[in-house]
C-alpha cells in the first residue's frame, strides 16, 4: 500500500512511468468501486460500470497536481468523481 502512495507522490512530479504502473495497480480497485457505486443506481441504467471507470481515470489524471496524501486519500477523491459524475449524468438525462 505504501507504493501506491511513492507512486502517487512520482506521479505529482511528472513520472509517467509512475502514472502507467499506479493506474495498473488501482484499476481492480475503482472497478469494484465503480460496481458497488452501479449498484445503488435505477434498474436498466445505461451506464456500465467500465465507463464510470474511464470517465473518473480522465478526471483523475487532469487532477495528477493535487497534493495526494495516501493510498486512502486518493481513492476517497475517485470516489466523490465517480458520485459526482453519477449525478451529473443523471441530470443530463
Amino acid at each position: 500500500m505504501a507504493e501506491i502512495t511513492e507512486l502517487l507522490q512520482k506521479w505529482r512530479e511528472g513520472n509517467r512511468e509512475a502514472e502507467n504502473e499506479l493506474f495498473t495497480l488501482v484499476t481492480p480497485n475503482l472497478r469494484r468501486l465503480a460496481h458497488y457505486l452501479m449498484k445503488g443506481e435505477r434498474k436498466g441504467h445505461t451506464m456500465q460500470a467500465t465507463e464510470l471507470v474511464d470517465q473518473v481515470y480522465f478526471r483523475l489524471v487532469g487532477a495528477k497536481d493535487r497534493d495526494w496524501r495516501s493510498r486512502a486519500h486518493f481513492f476517497a477523491i475517485a470516489g466523490r468523481a465517480m458520485r459526482r459524475y453519477l449525478i451529473d449524468y443523471a441530470r443530463g438525462r
